[in-house]
């Protein structure tokens, strides 16, 4: 990966292959019923070594498991997100998908 070029508005990584950014910041690695898909956790965990990032916890969980315990985490996080669950044409917005997809 290398840095883009003098005079970009932001410091935007860029893959080495045709000067993409990783698929977890563009469409592609987005699941439009919110979150990643498989293909932007793994781009995220190769632009990112040593991060622990995984799919969404949407089945449902044993109370007291795991995966009970990161959904109950990550709802308690989103909770104090700040901006609009609906964008000003009526879609929801990211955050209102990915709380969806999460049972919040």
């Amino acid at each position: 990966m290398k840095v883009c070029k003098k005079g970009c508005d932001m410091k935007v990584k860029l893959m080495k292959k045709g000067g993409k950014t990783a698929a977890w910041t563009r469409k592609e690695g987005k699941d439009p019923k919110g979150g990643l898909n498989r293909k932007g956790v793994a781009s995220y965990r190769r632009a990112n070594p040593g991060s622990k990032l995984k799919m969404a916890v949407t089945g449902k969980v044993k109370r007291g498991s795991k995966a009970a315990k990161r959904r109950k985490s990550f709802c308690a996080r989103m909770k104090g997100v700040k901006g609009p669950m609906k964008k000003p044409n009526g879609k929801p917005t990211r955050k209102a998908l990915a709380l969806r997809k999460w049972k919040c």
